[in-house]
């Protein structure tokens, strides 16, 4: 197997992983009013230009916006874990797994510092046996 085929795949379209450089997540930028969305748009959520947008790469680091402690989930899917959305520096919100906390309401705080992080997606691959990266947010000092 060469190289470029061990590389893993984005487990989603706005993870990009570049060949010569680190992972990170791209968004998009209204020209007009200074938006800021996760992913690629062609018209602005808030103010409704069209093609206005330019690709951005978004920060790496945010805080916590909200949190729900996960019980229940799909088979195969380990619980308890915490679902977590994060505003990122800089602008964009990103819904991801809060990882390297306990999943307990005592040690998570609303507003606690957090960055972004690349890792395996928990073993999961595809139907030809490609690994997948994802993002997943961790506590920061």
């Amino acid at each position: 197997m060469s190289e470029a085929e061990a590389r893993p795949l984005p487990a989603v379209d706005y993870l990009k992983i570049p060949a010569d450089g680190d992972p990170y997540l791209e968004g998009s930028k209204c020209s007009a009013c200074g938006a800021i969305f996760l992913g690629s748009r062609k018209i602005c959520s808030r103010c409704a230009a069209r093609d206005q947008m330019e690709t951005i790469r978004l920060a790496d680091t945010g805080t916590l916006y909200t949190y729900a402690i996960v019980h229940r989930s799909f088979p195969g899917v380990d619980v308890p874990f915490v679902s977590a959305v994060v505003d990122l520096d800089g602008g964009g919100t990103v819904k991801g797994n809060l990882m390297d906390i306990e999943p307990d309401p005592d040690r998570i705080t609303f507003g606690m510092p957090v960055k972004v992080v690349y890792r395996d997606a928990l073993g999961r691959k595809d139907k030809d046996g490609n690994s997948y990266l994802s993002y997943f947010f961790v506590p920061r000092e």
